[in-house]
């Protein structure tokens, strides 16, 4: 069978396959860490380490080896797998996660319900017998034993495969559970586990997770009417949250709860508990404020039955506080790293003082490099902080930075593109995109001072090279200096067009917060450059609420989601039609997903003057139907202000379609649930309006399964070929 993009974007899944990922470097830095599968279109990932100096490679576990099975490419899910795959929008199999002990030399992961542990330094996995289902096991920081979660209990497991429950059990109500992430920090707050470690492996931090006040939805399985529906509790706008309260455990299952004001702070969106002592990072229901709390660990710290926090630091906006991973964290020596929005970017704060400048857009904090008290030059005797910032003029790329707690700050790396760090010891792995090549490259780098040497290692991607390129020019656009990417066919030259020749226009945008499509990145360019391929200018715009723009930027849209989203899509367009005269303006079409989705059927429905058809994929239609954190950040609490709702809602707008539209849901999405297309077309049809439905069976918020990826393509592109309106 001949291979073709939409085949191979599916069979690769967007050529993230293959590629290193979860990468974790020892203290020490001369071992690094990594899950990578066998190929660019194996799923099943297994786990590598790589030594320093010199660059050996080993495979420490195998899934297919460990399960027996060389055909294997997934076992069975726990639910709370399943789960977190869907919350991480990961598509992958193998070993998908694993955690180590402080000197990494001992790594532990759940393999289909069952765990295992790997000596990271002798280069065996063996399977641990242990009661089970296995999720999350994390080995305390001594290596000596180790956590998982059970269902809704936290269990200790020893190393001779004993195991007891430290917390839960059959006198919890059967809506609490311990150790998990709820609903909302994994989705929104990217807190993606439940319990932590102290230092010396004594103690944890455990979340308690009671859902009973949350709504009860029921997702179903239409095309299986056998299969009963799978109940969620799911915290949509305007509802109750889970209730998450923390507590220290001791081994023995003794505990005491961390108390902090959670009545007006009810959001936990950080912990961090390291030899510096134990953080927590809280938010307010609105997230106009946030504290972090420091939590006393000496045994005389408990009084009546608690232990109080003390609140160290806190910020206030009048729209909101932007969490940012990574953030607060505590030096060694006990200084706060915290970050605010300042001068109209986000700065790091260190003990509440700025410590990078007002030209920067911090966007997360990877890690704090060790000072060199031996260093001659007293800059290097200095802590320096890493982390992933942009200039705001150039929201397209984004580098890795050195900051230094004495204030000056430089860049690590200078060559275009979009890169990420990864930090243990002085030794610094470096992955960088560009849209001069394939995929991504991981370099290894020392630490020294304010730079990093690269090294003549590297970590190989084993992803496939893409059937083709973009064919992209990234152009700033409007009076609002819109970033804009901008691609034709591979063999159109838009230059030497003939004045004839024209070109209908794809919209290929996301447009929402915490999001973007404009990046100088190869791959993230490739779905629209097929699209342009089959004739169309595909036009990519990030306007205001997408990241990287600075504060200002990403509270423009603030209530209302509608008029300045919509009208950057307008003004791209415009100024790309300026710009070239080879668009045909008669011929508009937008396409999205998820709140593209929402943005796509938001253009044909307000404005069909100027979209003539529109393609959403998972859209949002109504958003008292999404999550609390998300929705009331950026609409407020709709049980106070249900006009702002009402102005955003698309089923209003139902009456007003008049060009072609394709709805596509997946009825299995846990996230932006089928009722919010279901709704709409309703609305539609209600109001005598013809629309196109494409409801997808058992297909959840991704779209990993590669007959559905492929062939959400083709439907897509054989709806804009119909629903293109005549040119004469």
């Amino acid at each position: 069978m001949t291979d073709t993009f939409p085949r191979q974007y599916a069979r690769t899944q967007r050529f993230t396959l293959g590629e290193p990922r979860n990468i974790t470097i020892s203290p020490d830095g001369q071992r690094i860490v990594f899950l990578r599968s066998s190929a660019g279109d194996d799923p099943v990932n297994g786990l590598w380490v790589k030594e320093l100096p010199s660059g050996d490679e080993r495979l420490v576990a195998d899934p297919r080896a460990l399960r027996g099975d060389a055909d294997s490419t997934s076992g069975p899910l726990t639910d709370d797998e399943r789960a977190q795959r869907e919350r991480t929008r990961d598509g992958s199999t193998g070993i998908t996660s694993f955690a180590t002990d402080a000197a990494c030399q001992v790594a532990a992961f759940a393999l289909d319900g069952k765990l295992y542990t790997a000596g990271l330094l002798s280069g065996h996995a063996r399977h641990l017998p242990i009661d089970g289902p296995v999720f999350d096991p994390r080995p305390d920081p001594t290596a000596r034993r180790l956590a998982y979660v059970c269902g809704r209990e936290l269990r200790i497991g020893e190393l001779d495969g004993s195991s007891r429950t430290i917390a839960g059990g059959s006198d919890d109500p059967d809506t609490v559970s311990w150790g998990t992430a709820d609903f909302i920090a994994a989705e929104e707050m990217h807190r993606f586990r439940g319990y932590w470690w102290s230092p010396d492996g004594t103690r944890l931090a455990v979340c308690r997770v009671d859902t009973d006040s949350v709504d009860e939805w029921a997702i179903a399985d239409p095309a299986r009417p056998a299969t009963p529906a799978r109940s969620i509790r799911y915290p949509a706008a305007g509802t109750a949250n889970a209730d998450v309260s923390l507590h220290l455990i001791d081994l023995d299952g003794s505990r005491v709860e961390v108390d902090w004001d959670r009545e007006f702070f009810p959001y936990l969106a950080h912990v961090e508990w390291t030899d510096a002592g134990l953080i927590l990072s809280c938010q307010s229901r609105d997230q106009q404020g946030s504290i972090v709390v420091r939590v006393p660990t000496e045994p005389d710290a408990v009084e009546h039955g608690m232990i109080e926090g003390e609140v160290v630091s806190s910020d206030y906006d009048d729209a909101w506080v932007e969490n940012v991973p990574g953030v607060p964290r505590l030096l060694d020596d006990g200084r706060l790293l915290t970050h605010t929005d300042e001068e109209g970017v986000r700065r790091l704060l260190l003990d509440d003082e700025p410590i990078t400048p007002d030209d920067l857009q911090v966007r997360s904090v990877v890690s704090v490099l060790p000072a060199d008290p031996d260093a001659y030059d007293e800059a290097e005797r200095t802590e320096r902080i890493v982390i992933i910032a942009n200039d705001p003029k150039v929201p397209t790329e984004s580098h890795v930075w050195l900051a230094s707690t004495a204030g000056d700050v430089a860049p690590a790396t200078t060559e275009p593109g979009v890169h990420a760090a990864s930090v243990g010891g002085t030794t610094v792995v470096i992955r960088r995109a560009h849209l001069d090549a394939p995929g991504s490259s991981f370099t290894v780098h020392t630490a020294t001072g304010n730079r990093l040497s690269r090294t003549d290692t590297s970590i190989d991607s084993l992803a496939e090279t893409p059937l083709i390129a973009p064919n992209v020019e990234l152009m700033r656009a409007g009076e609002r200096d819109l970033a804009v990417a901008v691609l034709f066919p591979r063999d159109f030259n838009p230059e030497t067009a003939e004045k004839n020749e024209r070109l209908p226009v794809l919209l290929d945008p996301y447009g929402g917060p915490h999001a973007q499509r404009v990046v100088a990145s190869h791959n993230a360019l490739l779905a629209s450059q097929w699209f342009a391929d089959q004739g169309y200018c595909v036009i990519v715009c990030d306007g205001r609420g997408t990241p990287g723009r600075g504060a200002e930027w990403e509270r423009a849209i603030r209530h209302d989601l509608v008029d300045p989203v919509l009208d950057d899509q307008i003004d791209a367009l415009r100024a790309v039609a300026d710009r070239y005269g080879c668009l045909d303006l008669r011929q508009v079409a937008i396409r999205g997903w998820s709140f593209g989705g929402y943005l796509a059927a938001l253009a044909v429905l307000k404005r069909p003057d100027v979209f003539h058809a529109a393609i959403a994929g998972a859209p949002v239609t109504e958003w008292r139907l999404y999550d609390t954190h998300y929705t009331e950040r950026y609409l407020g609490d709709p049980n106070e202000s249900p006009e702002v709702y009402d102005a955003n809602s698309l089923l209003p707008l139902a009456g007003q379609l008049e060009r072609p539209l394709l709805l596509i849901h997946g009825l299995a999405d846990d996230n932006v649930v089928a009722a919010h297309t279901l709704q709409l077309s309703s609305a539609l049809l209600a109001a005598g309006k013809p629309h196109e439905v494409l409801p997808l069976a058992g297909v959840t918020h991704m779209t990993p399964q590669e007959e559905v990826a492929e062939n959400l393509l083709l439907h897509q592109l054989d709806f804009l070929r119909r629903a293109r309106p005549d040119p004469r």
